[in-house]
């Protein structure tokens, strides 16, 4: 049989730092080479050779790692081959799904050089899974380290992200310090003096827009930055949101701002806000772009236009509204007395979109009608139809919680028995009393982690046992907005995800709406 090879190579930013005239055998082009002199010997058939350059082995959505796994899934090759088992990943989680789980039942065989791990030997399987819990703890502990390094520099306010606020630049002389950028500087004192003066946030958008001032992040752009922007329509512009954190923020007096919002694990790059009281305030770090009597007044001023949250009328489409052409959260304004949403872009900047305008109650109305017709369809259907429906997604998500399930208690017994294996090489002399403890104390850890995880996943199918003998529960949601005669904030968190607005630019009474309901 011809065996086709699928060579998959990584190198990360902890990798990169490590480069220089000497060291270079964690480079892409190095590891390439190794991968491809090594199935040229054993005469494999290259397949193709996929490389993802500054990537973690803990990031799941490396963009050629998913695609060797969607290639792999279509068997397009029988070899994934890897210079260690790290550079393909180092979760064990992952190990445990591809590497024994799925590679074998596509027909696939894993190979890494440096480690010797190859599927095809199955007297190293549990060499594998070493090297798996080895390469988790590596990334937590690294985590962490990275963790009490970056709080300990918050601390002593160093500025430690990768681009400096705008006004500012970083000092080339003193690592985390930041120096006055003197022509961003100049635009966020006039920002500061135009509302000081008595002039909108909107109003100061439109006026820099109108100049042909980059924003904040077309600045960076243009300084050479390697700084992505947002992919929406005109995100070059200035926009209300971006002048409204300017004037609020502390930085532009001297003081050092940082942690306002933080990862949820080392194993994602998600975060989420930190509450205010856990933010890292250090002050006179830097040279203030604003003096101390212009903060205060400015301060001042937004403190008496701020508005509180209205709920009812105005705020049930609170977050909801989108323009349909440029993509922008759509804000409610009030004229003669009704209520209305509009696209803020048109006033920030002239034909850069048809700005999107409805009045509330019309949209209400919409919205009203369209779940009355959603209501008679489903009241219409069949009882045992809909509950054959109910009954089929309630089922589909239970299977896939089950599976997670089988695979988190094959991971349980995988390390309960490398409890047991650790202390059989003690007895054996193998490894030392305090290599036991250390290792052991690790693994257990792993074992009450797992165990964690299968406790919820367990609570999860519980609860959709619980469902599907109650019955279908959507009847409720449904019945207890049926036939509204207004909308109230509740209903729409509860009921909408996003409403869709368009316009015909020919046309100002034709308007689209797309409702995205939760349901």
């Amino acid at each position: 049989m011809n065996q086709k090879v699928a060579i998959y190579c990584r190198l990360s930013e902890e990798d990169k730092n490590k480069r220089n005239d000497t060291d270079d055998s964690e480079s892409i082009q190095n590891q390439k080479n190794m991968l491809i002199e090594h199935s040229l010997k054993n005469g494999w058939e290259i397949y193709d050779i996929y490389s993802d350059d500054d990537y973690t082995g803990a990031d799941r959505n490396r963009p050629e790692f998913k695609r060797l796994i969607s290639d792999a899934q279509a068997r397009k090759f029988n070899i994934v081959l890897c210079k260690t088992q790290s550079r393909f990943t180092r979760e064990l989680e992952l190990v445990e799904k591809y590497i024994h789980g799925l590679f074998p039942l596509w027909g696939i065989r894993f190979v890494s050089i440096v480690d010797n791990a190859d599927t095809d030997n199955k007297g190293n399987k549990k060499s594998r899974q070493i090297n798996g819990l080895v390469n988790e703890w590596y990334l937590e502990d690294m985590s962490d380290n990275i963790k009490s390094v970056l709080e300990n520099k918050r601390r002593q306010g160093l500025h430690i992200g990768s681009f400096a606020l705008y006004g500012y630049m970083k000092d080339p002389n003193v690592k985390g310090h930041l120096i006055v950028d003197d022509i961003a500087a100049e635009v966020v004192r006039e920002v500061f003096s135009l509302y000081d003066q008595g002039y909108g946030r909107t109003a100061i958008a439109r006026i820099l827009n109108e100049r042909g001032i980059p924003n904040p992040t077309e600045y960076k752009r243009l300084c050479g930055l390697r700084y992505q922007p947002a992919k929406t329509k005109n995100s070059t512009m200035w926009r209300y949101p971006a002048i409204s954190s300017m004037l609020s923020n502390e930085m532009y007096i001297g003081n050092m701002i940082q942690g306002r919002s933080g990862s949820i694990s080392f194993k994602t790059k998600e975060v989420k806000p930190r509450p205010k009281s856990n933010w890292y305030v250090v002050e006179g770090t830097h040279e203030p772009i604003i003096d101390r009597d212009l903060w205060e007044r400015v301060q001042s001023r937004l403190s008496e236009r701020a508005k509180p949250f209205i709920t009812g009328t105005v705020g049930i489409f609170a977050g909801k509204a989108v323009c349909g052409e440029c993509g922008y959260t759509m804000r409610s304004s009030k004229n003669h007395g009704r209520y209305y949403l509009q696209c803020a872009t048109r006033h920030v900047s002239r034909g850069a979109c048809n700005g999107c305008f409805i009045p509330v109650n019309t949209l209400e109305k919409i919205v009203i009608g369209e779940l009355n017709k959603i209501t008679d369809e489903y009241l219409n259907l069949d009882e045992l139809e809909r509950s054959i429906e109910f009954s089929a997604t309630l089922k589909k998500q239970k299977q896939e919680l089950s599976s997670s399930l089988s695979a988190l208690e094959k991971s349980h017994e995988q390390l309960s028995k490398g409890v047991r294996d650790l202390y059989m090489d003690k007895v054996k002399g193998i490894i030392s009393e305090s290599d036991f403890i250390a290792l052991s104390c690790d693994i257990k850890k792993d074992v009450r982690r797992v165990e964690e995880e299968i406790a919820a996943v367990k609570k999860k199918i519980d609860g959709i046992d619980e469902r599907l003998d109650a019955g279908d529960d959507r009847k409720k949601i449904i019945e207890k907005y049926v036939y509204p005669n207004h909308l109230t904030r509740e209903m729409t968190e509860a009921l909408i995800d996003k409403v869709i607005i368009t316009r015909n630019p020919l046309s100002k009474k034709e308007i689209g709406i797309n409702i995205c309901w939760k349901f």
